[in-house]
């Protein structure tokens, strides 16, 4: 069974910092890029962040450039975003997903490219 697994989500103050981790189960993890989305009330799901395991190429949302780190710890089926200096406008669920295209400093693909999803991990940043 095809799973991932959000986790560290939670309630932080604005300039705080969390680690969200997305846990890969039931493909071949090496195959997929694997990339971070949010969606905050009444908005559209955007992409954040994506990252090919491949060739390490990445890819973030001008909004949070320079704030997030995205990684992958392959032995681990697991992929990291690190956020940092988080503002108000962070706030979302934010979801990973397997699967889309090669990420570019340009984009990261559409949502329908991508296979399998989590279920999301609530972010929620006060002022």
């Amino acid at each position: 069974e095809v799973q991932l697994v959000e986790s560290g989500g939670g309630l932080v103050q604005a300039g705080g910092s969390l680690r969200l981790s997305c846990l890969a189960s039931g493909f071949t993890f090496d195959d997929y890029n694997i990339g971070w989305f949010r969606q905050a009330p009444g908005k559209e799901r955007e992409g954040v962040s994506c990252i090919s395991k491949s060739d390490g190429s990445t890819y973030y949302v001008d909004s949070v450039k320079g704030r997030f780190s995205i990684s992958s710890d392959n032995a681990k089926s697991t992929v990291y975003l690190q956020m940092n200096s988080l503002k108000v406008e962070d706030t979302a669920v934010y979801y990973c997903a397997a699967g889309g295209p090669l990420p570019t400093t340009q984009g990261m693909g559409f949502m329908d490219e991508f296979d399998y999803w989590g279920q999301g991990t609530q972010v929620t940043v006060s002022s």
